[in-house]
């Protein structure tokens, strides 16, 4: 059984900063690319930003140069750090995990809320 739980969602001033928090656990798992993605009050999901297995990233243009995703891979965590929020960025945030031999792992979400 593979679990995704995200943390560090909240509310925040625009302007401000949050850092998202992904652990994953179950057993055998391999995992290749990690990511972000956000739904906002009627609009479709959409991918924040994605790191492969090698550490390369790729961001949404709505987010370059104001998000940041890291992974530990010790850990088998993935992250997102957020800055200069804007009240676009309010949605729930999941992650979105990639096992190596096929198929994908959703989390639960976390509410991120930034205020004008």
């Amino acid at each position: 059984q593979v679990q995704a739980v995200e943390s560090g969602g909240g509310l925040v001033q625009a302007g401000g900063s949050l850092r998202l928090s992904c652990a994953v656990s179950g057993s055998d798992l391999s995992i290749s690319a990690m990511g972000w993605y956000r739904q906002a009050p009627g609009k479709q999901r959409e991918s924040v930003a994605v790191i492969d297995s090698g550490g390369s990233t790729h961001y949404a243009d709505s987010v370059t140069g104001r998000f940041t995703i890291s992974r530990d891979n010790a850990a088998i965590a993935v992250y997102l750090q957020m800055n200069s929020l804007k009240p676009e960025d309010t949605a729930v945030y999941y992650c979105r995990i990639w096992a190596r031999l096929g198929g994908y792992y959703w989390g639960q979400g976390t509410q991120v809320t930034v205020s004008s």
